[in-house]
C-alpha cells in the first residue's frame, strides 16, 4: 500500500510526497518527493494518476506518476481558470477543482494517459452570508462525486449551502441541478457519503458542527436533518473544523478540528439520521488539516499542517475511538490519500 502527502511549498513543504505504507503498524515510511507544483493543498488518486491542485492566485491543476520511488511530474501545471483551487476530484471522465478565492467549479478534460489539459467548464457561485469576514463572497471548497456517479457535490464556505452539478461526459459542460441551503453562518466546508449512499455528512468550518443530511440518488437532492456538535460544551478555544471521514460500515463519523486540534468520534445510528458525538482525542499535532482512512478502515490519518507532520491512529472497532500509534515529519503538511 502506497500513501501521498501534500504539503505547503510556500510554508517550507517539499510538495507532493510518496511513501510506503506498513500495513502491520500503519507507519509511514516516506520515499520521495517532487516539488514541481506550487502548493498542492489537496491530492486524488486516479486510474493509477495522481493529481493535485495549486492553491495559488493563478490556480492550477497537474498529474504526477506513482510508479517509482518519487511522484514524477506528467507535464507543466496546467490553469484551472479560477483561483485558489482547495480540492479536486474526477468524475465523469474530467477533472473538477474547487476554486475557493474565486468561487467557482472548474472542468478540465484529461488526456488519454492522465494529465489534465484545456478547462472545458467553469460555474460561478453567486451569494454570501453573514459572517462578513469569511463570506463577502462565494468561497467553493470542495468538489465531490456522489456515490451514484450521477451527481457532483460543491461545497461552498460563502453561501452556506452545497450544489448539485450534472456533468455531461462528452463535453464536460456542467448543469446546476440543484442548491441546498444550510443554516447561515455555519460556513460549509466538506462532506462525506454514509457507504449506503442515503445520507451524507456536512463539516461546518464556521460553527464547530455537522450537519446530516439525507441524499436521495435518484432525485439529486440533499435534505438537511439536523446539527450535531463536533466539540463538547466546555470547549472554549476558537476551533475550525477542516475533514469529515465516515466508517466504512456506517458505524462512525470522524472530524478533524483545527484550534482545538483534536479528532471528533460520532457515532451514528443504525439508519444514519442521527449522529451523537461520543468524544474527542489529541490529533497528536497542531492544525490538523486533513483527515483520511486507509483502505483497510482500520487506520485514521492526520496531516498536521502547522506541526509539520502526519499522525496515524488505530481505530477502536467497538467504540469507534483513536488511539494513536505514530508520526511521520512532514512539514507543513495539507492532506493524505491512499491508493
Amino acid at each position: 500500500m502506497r500513501a501521498y502527502v501534500g504539503s505547503f511549498t510556500s510554508a517550507g513543504g517539499r510538495g507532493v510526497l510518496a511513501a510506503d505504507v506498513d500495513t502491520q503498524t500503519g507507519a509511514l515510511h516516506i520515499t520521495g518527493a517532487s516539488d514541481a507544483v506550487t502548493d498542492p493543498s489537496y491530492l486524488t488518486l486516479a486510474g493509477g494518476t495522481l493529481y493535485a491542485v495549486s492553491e495559488t492566485d493563478e490556480g492550477a491543476a497537474a498529474a504526477f506518476d506513482v510508479t517509482g520511488a518519487a511522484p514524477r511530474p506528467l507535464g507543466a501545471p496546467v490553469p484551472v481558470g479560477g483561483a485558489g483551487p482547495t480540492h479536486l476530484c474526477v468524475a465523469s471522465g474530467h477533472l473538477l477543482t474547487a476554486n475557493y478565492s474565486s468561487g467557482s467549479v472548474s472542468v478540465l478534460a484529461l488526456s488519454e494517459d492522465g494529465p489534465p489539459h484545456a478547462a472545458v467548464g467553469l460555474a460561478r457561485h453567486e451569494g454570501l452570508g453573514p459572517v462578513t469576514d469569511r463570506q463577502s463572497a462565494p468561497h467553493a471548497h470542495q468538489v465531490l462525486p456522489d456515490p451514484s456517479g450521477r451527481w457532483v457535490t460543491a461545497v461552498d464556505l460563502g453561501t452556506d449551502s452545497v450544489r448539485v452539478y450534472a456533468v455531461d461526459a462528452t463535453t464536460g459542460a456542467l448543469r446546476l441541478h440543484g442548491e441546498t441551503a444550510l443554516r447561515p453562518g455555519t460556513g460549509p466546508r466538506h462532506l462525506a457519503f454514509h457507504p449506503a449512499g442515503t445520507h451524507a455528512y456536512v463539516l461546518n468550518e464556521l460553527e464547530p458542527t455537522l450537519t446530516v443530511c439525507r441524499w436521495d440518488a435518484a432525485a439529486g437532492v440533499l435534505l438537511p436533518l439536523g446539527e450535531t456538535p463536533v466539540l463538547p460544551e466546555d470547549a472554549t478555544r476558537p476551533s475550525y473544523p477542516s475533514a469529515v471521514v465516515v466508517a466504512p460500515d456506517g458505524r462512525f463519523v470522524w472530524a478533524a478540528v483545527r484550534g482545538d486540534d483534536s479528532l471528533a468520534v460520532l457515532a451514528l445510528d443504525e439508519s444514519g439520521e442521527k449522529a451523537a458525538l461520543v468524544t474527542t482525542v489529541p490529533c497528536g499535532g497542531h492544525w490538523p488539516r486533513d483527515l483520511a482512512l486507509d483502505p483497510t478502515g482500520r487506520r485514521l490519518y492526520a496531516a498536521n499542517e502547522r506541526s509539520g507532520d502526519v499522525t496515524w491512529f488505530d481505530i477502536d472497532r467497538g467504540t469507534g475511538v483513536p488511539h494513536r500509534a505514530g508520526a511521520v515529519e512532514a512539514p507543513a503538511a495539507t492532506c493524505v490519500t491512499f491508493g
